[in-house]
């Protein structure tokens, strides 16, 4: 036994085979050869064991993980049992440039014991196969993606949940990461309809599609390029990927039906001498206020990648909404000033009318934004929107105080990990591409996030595009009371819709329960601002057919622990009739 351990700590870690509950010990290598005892965390802790293989990254491979997560403000021992996923998963490494980095990120898949995809719920999140394992390592606040998740979240668009957590990969502790929702249509993600191999006419064929514009590492890819140049004489073409349905699921028909309505929007924006026309311009195309959120997430990050790489657009079925959607935001790792190239590092400009200017983008650059983003950009209509979205929040979700909240609470969740993470990846005082300022303690790394913020929204404040208008914005009618609305149809199969306003901003939950108080869907979990709003529910989003029978829907909304106007709990009955 003594020979056992000797052997177990000149490989750096010791612990028992993943299935085990007993003894279970890690130690992080620091650069002096020295070990540091890694035994719990005020984070959730995820263990991953693959069992002598090699994680790749273009087919993942099956391995053991076990998650433990005692629940909010609990601390999380390394000997306690796997009590929020305890199971098989799929894994490969994720990522394009990040792959460099010595700190992988990884996709996992969790799966029953046959290999099949298994839905479940980690660290509180809605059921679900396909997760990240996101690893922040040149971001090093290890909190930016996470703040624009937050930000657009807030902002009444769906983003990824994110919780970080602290791994350990086959005995060895690996860091601090992020566990995210992965891009997937889903009632509780993108939430349009799914579609089958027959949806290939009518109705049907129309949604929901959720397309990107990105780099095309990674295996099952595949889409077409625009018919029209980012701008003339451009040896590059933008390159559009189908992600839902994926590559391998999409048939001809669905197909030919997205790339003709990219096709008639994009032939629109290139020929139309009134690209505003509510009849035929992009108001016909898309929902407008959806790329106003997103282009302002993009501005207050300066996201040198924004509108050319990890751009997502949806479509849902027309019965349920004509409208192309811009989102959900995804990969801002290098924004708030964490590039040294493309002026990501400064805080004022617009980083859209860069990246459009094409004498600014080297000729080599193949990831090039579409023309029709300038074009949006450049339009009067469009602008004065911006200015109407900006005018609302700005002194509330991009106010600087909310902001700085945010990063002091996620500073203070880090405060005990991020000293182990660092001394696991010692980058802090180190330059990591593509960093322009570089702290010599994550003190002056934060320090410079909220000062880069400050900085950059003064200068939005000052240098806001557009101008006020008399015309109705429908993201600025604030509600003033709350309400829950009668879903209709009422008797209804297979869908009804839900309509609520919430006149204060806040968390806001939408369940569905049975006649038993079983939950039978979530519809919304997450933060809103306030605002007007609608959701479906559909039987095809549940799992287990229910039966016919009276059903509850209840909405929770605002602060609880608050005074009675700025929260709201309501519950109606309808009744599902087959």
């Amino acid at each position: 036994m003594k020979n056992f351990y000797i052997s177990i700590l000149f490989f750096y870690t010791f612990t028992c085979v993943i299935s085990s509950q007993t003894e279970k010990v890690s130690f992080i290598s620091v650069n002096d050869g020295s070990l540091i005892e890694f035994t719990s965390s005020n984070l959730p802790i995820v263990v991953i064991n693959t069992n002598g293989q090699i994680i790749v990254d273009d087919e993942k491979i099956t391995a053991d993980m076990g998650v433990i997560y005692n629940g909010e403000g609990i601390r999380n021992n390394l000997t306690d049992p796997y009590n929020n996923y305890n199971g098989k998963i799929g894994i490969e490494i994720r990522g394009s440039t990040s792959q460099m980095f010595p700190k992988k990120q990884y996709a996992v898949e969790t799966r029953d014991a046959l290999g099949n995809d298994l839905d479940v719920s980690l660290m509180g999140f809605p059921e679900e196969s396909d997760w990240i394992l996101f690893a922040p390592y040149n971001d090093k606040s290890l909190m930016r993606d996470v703040l624009v998740y937050k930000i657009a979240s807030s902002m009444g668009r769906y983003a990824s949940r994110s919780k970080f957590c602290e791994v350990v990969l086959n005995n060895e502790y690996i860091g601090v990461y992020v566990l995210l929702e992965k891009v997937k249509r889903d009632v509780n993600r993108v939430n349009i309809k799914k579609m089958e191999p027959t949806d290939i006419s009518g109705d049907a064929v129309t949604g929901g599609y959720i397309i990107k514009i990105d780099k095309t590492d990674g295996e099952n890819n595949d889409g077409w390029y625009s018919t029209y140049l980012p701008y003339p004489q451009s040896p590059y073409s933008v390159f559009y990927q189908y992600h839902i349905p994926k590559p391998d699921e999409i048939v001809q028909q669905q197909k030919d039906y997205i790339q003709n309505k990219i096709f008639q929007f994009e032939t629109m924006m290139t020929n139309s001498i009134n690209i505003s026309d509510t009849a035929t311009g992009y108001p016909k195309f898309l929902n407008t206020d959806s790329f106003v959120d997103l282009l302002l997430v993009n501005e207050l990050a300066k996201n040198v990648d924004g509108y050319r790489l990890s751009t997502y657009l949806y479509k849902d079925r027309d019965s349920r909404n004509t409208k192309i959607n811009a989102g959900p935001v995804w990969d801002f790792n290098l924004g708030f000033g964490n590039a040294d190239y493309y002026d990501g590092w400064l805080t004022n400009g617009w980083q859209l009318q860069y990246l459009t200017d094409y004498q600014n983008i080297p000729s080599g650059e193949p990831f090039l934004t579409p023309n029709w983003w300038r074009k949006l950009f450049d339009d009067i209509t469009f602008r004065n929107k911006v200015y109407a979205r900006w005018q609302n929040v700005k002194t509330d979700i991009l106010s600087s105080q909310k902001i700085f909240n945010y990063v002091d609470s996620l500073t203070i969740l880090l405060d005990e990990s991020k000293t182990r993470n660092f001394e696991k990846w010692p980058v802090l005082g180190v330059w990591v591409w593509p960093n322009y300022f570089v702290g010599q303690t994550y003190a002056q790394e934060i320090i410079y996030l909220k000062t880069w913020i400050t900085n950059r929204l003064n200068w939005m404040n000052s240098n806001m595009i557009g101008e006020p208008t008399n015309i109705e914005e429908n993201h600025m009618v604030i509600p003033s009371v709350f309400s829950l609305e009668q879903n209709y149809p009422n008797p209804f199969n297979p869908s009804t819709k839900i309509s609520w306003q919430s006149p204060v901003s806040g968390w806001q939950t939408l369940k569905i329960y049975d006649m038993l108080g079983n939950e039978v869907a979530t519809l919304v979990n997450e933060e809103k601002p306030a605002g007007s709003y609608e959701v479906e529910f559909n039987l095809s989003s549940i799992k287990h057919n229910p039966s016919s029978g009276v059903y509850f829907y209840r909405l929770q909304a605002g602060d609880p622990s608050a005074n009675s106007g700025q929260s709201f709990v309501q519950t109606r009955k309808m009744i599902l009739l087959k």
